[in-house]
């Protein structure tokens, strides 16, 4: 029986997180946002914590086995600052791979160094002619003996320019298509014949370090192949599955934190002998948006109970990512509205949500993605 009270522990390391969010993130936001910064003492911080590995085994340096406690944090964090809740959430998407997939040297090779804030990975799927139809990559891993050699170009990919680690799918078999994708496990920095092209200048997220990975001859040990040759598209979806209700949650923790801000100033401007908030339009927009914000968090957290009990979430993920990225959208843009120019203004925080907030609808699978996988449910 699914309970809205979150436990003892949950509450704990959300509020652990908010904590570390009011402290460590918020005072130097404005200017990662400004000069596009990755901080990764803030990661190492985060270890220290205990606030990364929520989801996975003790064995490995996780925290047990709570995927919810993983969505509050990259809730909390994203309500001050995304890019680096997106990034947290990404690394996390590449620790899902490699803990569903991987083999036991695999996952002691880099999952306590990732939870005790020493590394941080990314997931390198998309390419220049494979984004919606990711099916189509089209980088090639040709077996050479106990080798395999690689040559192709990923992009758009979260974490690239920063990361120690990653979950590369490549195609062993172009004759196959999508079923003749692989997936392995690359030491990034490490790996001659890899690396980062151009890293992008975006709308939001800023601080967020979005590349290019280049592949040219690079030589990837078979043992470093994740689970079967032709398994990679499954994986790579598998993975994509926990990834979308991470973006859902780093959707809602924006559209919580627009709406806190916006209330404080509605709450403190005065405008015609009364704070703004007494004018009942716009106390009904903030009505109707506080109702949308509350209906999102409970379909993100059905999804993070149906993952928890082992049930198949991924149309839950779905609807998640589709409900809490439009909801980003829409909420950011009313507060900037209802504060007027001050909503404008960077240093009011909001206009960066509003930045930030685009991004949600786009990666981890377009929001038309999204609604195609659920209207295939409806229908199939």
């Amino acid at each position: 029986m699914y309970s809205f009270e979150l436990t003892d522990y949950q509450k704990e390391i959300r509020d652990k997180a908010r904590k570390f969010a009011q402290e460590e993130l918020l005072k130097n936001v404005l200017e990662r946002d400004r000069t596009e910064k990755y901080d990764m003492s803030l990661v190492k911080k985060l270890g220290d914590l205990g606030l990364i590995g929520l989801q996975f085994d003790k064995k490995y340096g996780g925290h047990g086995d709570d995927y919810l406690a993983f969505l509050l944090v990259v809730e909390e964090l994203s309500k001050v600052d995304s890019a680096f809740g997106i990034s947290y959430a990404i690394s996390s998407t590449f620790t899902t791979g490699i803990d569903s997939f991987g083999n036991e040297e695999q996952k002691m090779h880099c999952m306590p160094r990732l939870f005790s804030g020493d590394a941080i990975g990314c997931f390198a799927l998309t390419e220049p002619d494979a984004g919606s139809d990711a099916g189509s990559a089209k980088t090639e891993a040709i077996r050479k003996g106990d080798n395999f050699v690689v040559n192709g170009k990923k992009h758009y990919i979260t974490n690239s320019a920063v990361a120690d680690y990653c979950m590369l799918i490549a195609n062993t078999d172009l004759s196959k298509g999508s079923k003749g994708l692989t997936a392995f496990l690359v030491d990034l920095k490490e790996t001659p014949g890899i690396s980062i092209g151009h890293i992008e200048n975006k709308c939001g997220i800023c601080s967020a370090k979005v590349a290019e990975i280049n592949i040219d001859n690079a030589i990837i040990p078979a043992s470093a192949m994740i689970g079967e040759e032709g398994k990679g598209f499954r994986y790579a979806l598998t993975a994509l599955n926990a990834g979308r209700l991470g973006v859902a949650a780093q959707g809602l923790g924006l559209a919580q934190g627009a709406f806190d801000i916006c209330k404080e100033y509605m709450k403190e401007r005065v405008q015609f002998g009364k704070p703004i908030y007494k004018n009942q339009y716009i106390a009904f927009k903030m009505a109707d948006l506080q109702t949308e914000i509350d209906m999102c968090r409970l379909l993100l957290y059905k999804g993070a109970w149906e993952q928890q009990q082992g049930l198949d979430f991924s149309v839950s993920a779905c609807k998640a990512k589709l409900a809490c990225s439009n909801l980003a959208m829409k909420v950011t843009t009313e507060c900037i509205q209802n504060m007027g120019g001050a909503g404008y203004m960077r240093e009011n925080h909001v206009e960066r949500m509003f930045r930030d907030a685009k991004i949600t609808q786009v990666y981890e699978g377009t929001n038309e993605i999204q609604r195609l996988i659920i209207s295939g449910a409806i229908f199939g």
